[in-house]
């Protein structure tokens, strides 16, 4: 079947409305776009682009090990083993980098907005630091590789050669592109953002896992026997995810699955929680969640649904290998675009116009037979920078993190 036929047969012809007009270069540019495109699998996200989850899943609270709990011998053997295991090279680091910063009213991938630390820092090297630190100690340089998006790969690889790769070894730094998903409007239809290309969106961190596929990533942490990825979220400036303990504790449980969660500070807090769905290892977002479940609490006053999530995940590679062949479920949001309308002018939106999909990384939770979470604690580990001013600003997060190292 020829593209023109595809696009017949999903009512899509618009996306050729311009051809004309284009130069060779141009024409064969949106060609190829198009041929990327798997419009069955589009048209079914489409057809079932409602987030519910079925009615009859059964959700229950997941079991956790609390951190400041562990002490002790216990804790030193955790400790050791991790500690052989990073230096032994068998953990990677992994940053999902691929946002820019429009949010913090900066011009440029999110992981190049700079903090306004006692020597300014930006991201980046803030994240860098922590694999310095991993290489005073362990003696050996951890790989990190770094998630990036059609939208900011090249100014973040440029970014790292201006900054000379902030003195680490640049064949320890690897960058990938995320996937992309086509956006639609109410009725179906993919959208152009300009005469010769096709208007696409990043498909959520949950498309991680294809994307550490598709661009040979598992094949080279194979080749260099790296066992564990630790993936978390590029805004988050005290993450720690050169972590020997909870390293330990995996490979001491056997364990392809792990992660770190927060106390929900309340009920209604609108976080991602910890669960079991179905006895399988998940999250359940908070619109998700029934308010009487969330409310509940145990004979200590503590939540039932308690333990949030806030994106530091460790992953066996044979996990991740598992997950890149599978298909994650696809979530919609309605969102507010602009795109080029089929009278080849702007449509300029005023409201939510378009749907965009993304899969979520903790959908692939339940392709584990189990989880190890580890509660820690919200100061230590999570100062996120993701709004311009109020909570999770660069005012809050700064604060975290000089409170912290003010302490350590």
């Amino acid at each position: 079947m020829n593209i023109n036929e595809t696009l017949f047969k999903y009512g899509q012809e618009h996306l050729l409305a311009f051809y004309d007009e284009l130069s060779d270069s141009e024409k064969e540019a949106l060609i190829n776009d198009i041929s990327s495109i798997d419009f069955e699998r589009m048209q079914n996200i489409y057809d079932h682009r409602e987030n519910h989850m079925a009615e009859d899943s059964e959700v229950s609270c997941a079991p956790y090990i609390d951190k400041e709990k562990l002490i002790g011998e216990l804790q030193k053997k955790y400790e050791q083993l991790g500690n052989e295991l990073i230096s032994e090279g068998k953990l990677a680091v992994c940053s999902m980098a691929g946002g820019q910063g429009t949010r913090l009213g900066h011009t440029g991938p999110k992981g190049t907005f700079v903090v306004a630390l006692d020597t300014p820092k930006s991201i980046f090297e803030i994240l860098m630091d922590k694999l310095k630190e991993a290489y005073q100690k362990y003696g050996v340089y951890l790989h990190w590789y770094i998630m990036t998006s059609e939208a900011n790969d090249c100014d973040t690889q440029n970014f790292f050669v201006k900054n000379n790769y902030f003195d680490y070894p640049k064949e320890y730094i690897h960058f990938f592109k995320q996937g992309e998903l086509p956006l639609m409007n109410f009725e179906g239809k993919m959208l152009l953002e300009n005469k010769g290309k096709v208007f696409k969106a990043a498909d959520g961190n949950g498309g991680i896992f294809e994307a550490l596929e598709k661009n040979n990533i598992l094949e080279d942490m194979k080749e260099k026997n790296i066992q564990y990825l630790s993936i978390g979220n590029v805004d988050n400036i005290l993450i720690r995810q050169i972590d020997a303990l909870l390293l330990g504790m995996m490979a001491e449980g056997k364990y392809e699955l792990a992660s770190k969660s927060i106390v929900k500070k309340s009920p209604e807090e609108p976080v991602g929680v910890f669960c079991k769905i179905n006895d399988r290892p998940s999250v359940i977002e908070y619109i998700d969640l029934d308010p009487e479940k969330a409310k509940m609490r145990d004979d200590n006053e503590e939540l039932f649904f308690g333990e949030a999530f806030f994106g530091n995940t460790f992953m066996k590679r044979t996990l991740l290998e598992k997950i890149a062949t599978a298909k994650l479920p696809i979530h919609t949001a309605k969102k507010k675009n602009s795109y080029l309308g089929e009278n080849g002018e702007m449509v300029v939106a005023s409201e939510p116009n378009t749907y965009k999909f993304e899969a979520f990384i903790f959908d692939a939770f339940k392709m584990a037979d189990d989880m190890l979470i580890l509660r820690t604690k919200r100061e230590e580990e999570f100062a996120p920078i993701k709004n311009k001013e109020g909570a999770d600003s660069p005012e809050t997060a700064r604060k975290l993190y000089m409170d912290y190292y003010a302490k350590h």
